[in-house]
């Protein structure tokens, strides 16, 4: 059985994700998202904007600076569709097929079996609406009575639009300049030629993912490759044998891992890593954080539902990639209003090199300012470790 050492892991992984290839030289266009797509498989969809929607990070921490209308103009030309393939999640169309399983599951809520108890036949009210009136907000149906409660608190009109979205009968399109979900007939949104691809059986969909989920990751636990699309443990572990034997996943062993891991067979194994990226709380690399604490150390958990005084890093934090290790983290902020990019905390990992993690931290960031055109600049506060060797690096900026 081949062996691999952690490091190994980690270029392999890192390389799987895009990060062994250069950003582009010149503009950045829909070729490069395409090449993009195809690493990462899916784009998670968050709604804090505390720096930037958390679905445009991945494309800025690959490509660089880019036009931020690259994922909504893919989608407006049908070639990525929205749904809940990770979590709400970005996913190129021809994904569609391997989730129609899941669009045919029980969706597991009791509130749906109260609303149609309450009210028969709304779903079919609303889907007919939307076939007769066009696409929708969940707006347009507030059916809310009394104050709206905390976090997601849905009305009737929200509750239906998204069981339709969840069974597949409509699609979520996102505006270009807001958050806000429109939902529309699935055939006015996916192509034709995707809605007419067979449905592959629940078990062939599964054995697809988690061989997607390989090419992903390059090399994962079955926990990795499963929390990839979302899948079921008891529904995937017993397509595992079958996949080793037929070839399409590697059954290999990495150093320190308690667990048997899974090599893509077409996986690269980078020798370097070369990276320097800022990285969403919800990209691939580092969004299952039992993966990235086995693979870089790295302990991470996103502070958003802390209490501020309970917080140890800050509200928005990014891991920073430097080469093949994470180094830091940054607490980050734009304040749209004074135009600047806020460094609220800026922490560096034990045994790092402050001032070369520094000066490639400040590069990066005035990339980001710049891309995000925060014309003020960036503001490092002096909270954190790495808060006085990163002030000193941006002053070679100014």
């Amino acid at each position: 059985m081949t062996q691999l050492s952690n490091a190994q892991a980690r270029r392999i992984a890192l390389g799987a994700q895009g990060f062994n290839n250069p950003r582009p030289a010149g503009r950045v266009d829909r070729r490069h998202l395409r090449k993009l797509v195809e690493q990462m498989g899916v784009i998670q969809i968050d709604s804090v904007n505390v720096l930037v929607r958390s679905q445009e990070l991945p494309l800025f921490a690959r490509l660089g600076p880019h036009p931020r209308s690259l994922i909504w103009d893919a989608s407006a030309a049908g070639e990525l569709f929205e749904y809940w393939v990770h979590v709400a999640s970005h996913a190129p169309v021809a994904l569609h097929p391997l989730m129609r399983w899941r669009m045919d599951d029980g969706h597991g809520w009791n509130a749906v079996d109260k609303l149609e108890a309450r009210r028969p036949g709304y779903l079919d009210e609303v889907l007919d609406r939307i076939r007769v009136d066009g696409p929708v907000m969940s707006g347009d149906l507030d059916q809310r009575v009394g104050k709206k409660g905390p976090w997601w608190d849905w009305d009737d009109g929200k509750l239906a639009l998204e069981v339709l979205f969840h069974r597949g009968q409509v699609t979520g399109v996102r505006r270009q300049n807001d958050f806000a979900r429109v939902y529309d007939l699935t055939e006015n949104v996916i192509p034709a030629e995707i809605l007419a691809l067979p449905t592959p059986s629940p078990d062939e969909a599964h054995k697809e993912l988690l061989v997607l989920a390989a090419h992903h990751h390059g090399v994962g636990t079955l926990d990795d490759l499963a929390d990839y699309y979302r899948l079921k443990m008891s529904r995937s572990r017993p397509l595992m044998n079958e996949l080793i034997e037929d070839g399409r996943l590697l059954q290999v062993e990495v150093e320190g891992w308690s667990m048997p891991a899974y090599l893509h067979p077409a996986a690269q194994r980078p020798r370097r890593i070369s990276a320097r990226a800022l990285l969403s709380p919800f990209d691939p690399v580092v969004r299952y954080r039992d993966r990235a604490e086995r693979l870089f150390g790295f302990h991470y958990r996103i502070e958003i539902y802390v209490p501020e005084p309970k917080r140890r890093y800050g509200y928005y934090v990014l891991p920073f990639l430097l080469g093949g290790e994470l180094v830091g983290r940054i607490d980050l902020k734009a304040d749209r209003k004074a135009g600047q990019l806020l460094v609220q905390g800026s922490y560096g990992e034990p045994g790092i090199n402050e001032g070369y993690v520094a000066a490639e931290l400040a590069e990066e960031l005035r990339l980001m300012a710049d891309w995000l055109e925060l014309d003020g600049g960036v503001v490092v506060k002096p909270k954190g470790d790495l808060s006085k060797a990163l002030a000193a690096a941006m002053l070679s900026f100014t």
